[in-house]
């Protein structure tokens, strides 16, 4: 697969803009793990509605495209918003009744749907989650969207710490934080080649404190040319074009 990344845009608790991002980046240090953005790009009434991973993963999807015509859009998070989740399973627990409105909202596509509704927008979406290779299927899809004819592709990308009682599970989450790309065709922008192959002996070794999906940006948002993401007997390797 090969594509352009026009743009990206990104937001976590104490990191706005693209300069304080590649700085972290570059040398990661540990982030708070409570904050909301104001998301005041969106209406009032319509902003009540989403909880704070909806607010973080729309404030990086807002300014990523801002006025740009309407697009295809991929939305990828690995776990999605459990925090709505359980607190309605603890209500089913309970016996107490469930709010139609939180149902509703807790469904994987319902950030991206609040996007929609928002903006008026009637373009294609989908919500991908792909355990360690959420980030990767949302650029295969991104891609796949380009080869039907979309002129360009939103991905958005987040997550945020699980809450109890799933606070144990391994490959926690550190802190909330999204971004998102504006994909193109190959030559609107640098280029990428995504591809998926057998680990093989020259794999490059994993890359350190950095969940994948930050691995990614990473690299996106740098002059690296190579990134290898190793995932049970495959890896998926990015690489720039000079």
């Amino acid at each position: 697969m090969v594509f352009s990344v026009h743009h990206w845009a990104a937001w976590a608790p104490g990191l706005v803009g693209q300069d304080a991002w590649r700085a972290w980046l570059s040398q990661p240090f540990p982030l708070p793990a409570e904050g909301t953005p104001p998301l005041t790009e969106m209406p009032a009434m319509m902003r009540r509605r989403v909880d704070r991973l909806g607010r973080i993963a729309l404030q990086a999807t807002y300014t990523c495209h801002g006025e740009a015509p309407a697009c295809p859009m991929v939305f990828a998070s690995r776990y999605g918003d459990m925090r709505r989740s359980v607190e309605l399973l603890e209500q089913l627990a309970q016996g107490t009744p469930l709010s139609p409105t939180s149902f509703s909202l807790s469904v994987h596509n319902a950030i991206g749907a609040l996007y929609s509704i928002a903006r008026g927008d009637l373009t294609a979406q989908s919500a991908v989650a792909a355990g360690a290779e959420t980030v990767e299927a949302a650029f295969v899809e991104a891609c796949g969207l380009l080869s039907e004819g979309a002129p360009e592709v939103l991905v958005v990308v987040y997550d945020e710490p699980r809450p109890t009682p799933f606070e144990h599970f391994p490959e926690q989450v550190a802190f909330p934080h999204a971004w998102a790309c504006s994909v193109r065709p190959a030559g609107q922008g640098p280029t990428y080649r995504l591809a998926c192959g057998a680990v093989s002996g020259e794999t490059a070794p994993a890359t350190g404190a950095l969940p994948e999906e930050l691995a990614v940006l990473r690299f996106l948002a740098s002059d690296a040319e190579r990134f290898e993401h190793p995932v049970g007997a495959r890896v998926w390797r990015w690489q720039k074009d000079a």
